[in-house]
């Protein structure tokens, strides 16, 4: 956990520079994979300052990476890629197992749990201009707060 929170202060020191976007990231963590597993979940609570968009993930761990949304259509569960995700200034969004999240494929090799991950996030602001996000993830079989979700990928 100290290890998160090194990687987000050093994210909020960047910021203040205006190098990235106004943006505190909270529980970020990456899903642990095992050989032949081609893709995984990353996970986090995201809080912006001003409106934004997440418009786009990439990692070095990863050929692909998207941010992603389940939800259930009729009695299906149904996950896709998103072009956006909507932040609203001051409401925090949750990328969780089940819901919002972000995918990670064609993964180089397995991500290994309590190892590290980078992500880099871009967020698009209302006059459209990009900025990005780098982050160290911590690598886990379940979320910080000790429980196994349900969903896996």
């Amino acid at each position: 956990m100290k290890r998160a929170f090194a990687a987000f202060a050093f994210g909020v020191a960047l910021a203040a520079q205006g190098q990235t976007p106004p943006v505190k990231i909270e529980g970020a963590w990456a899903r642990a994979s095992v050989q032949g597993q081609s893709g995984t979940g990353a996970f986090m609570r995201i809080t912006a300052s001003e409106p934004l968009s997440l418009v786009g993930v990439s990692s070095p761990v990863a050929g692909v990476a998207e941010v992603h949304e389940m939800k259930m259509e009729g009695d299906v569960m149904k996950m896709r890629a998103l072009p956006a995700l909507a932040l609203a200034p001051g409401k925090t969004v949750e990328l969780k197992p089940g819901g919002y999240h972000l995918m990670l494929m064609s993964l180089k090799s397995p991500l290994k749990p309590d190892s590290q991950v980078p992500l880099t996030l871009t967020f698009r602001d209302a006059q459209g201009r990009q900025s990005a996000l780098d982050l160290s993830v911590p690598v886990s079989v379940r979320a910080p707060d000790g429980k196994t979700p349900a969903h896996r990928h």
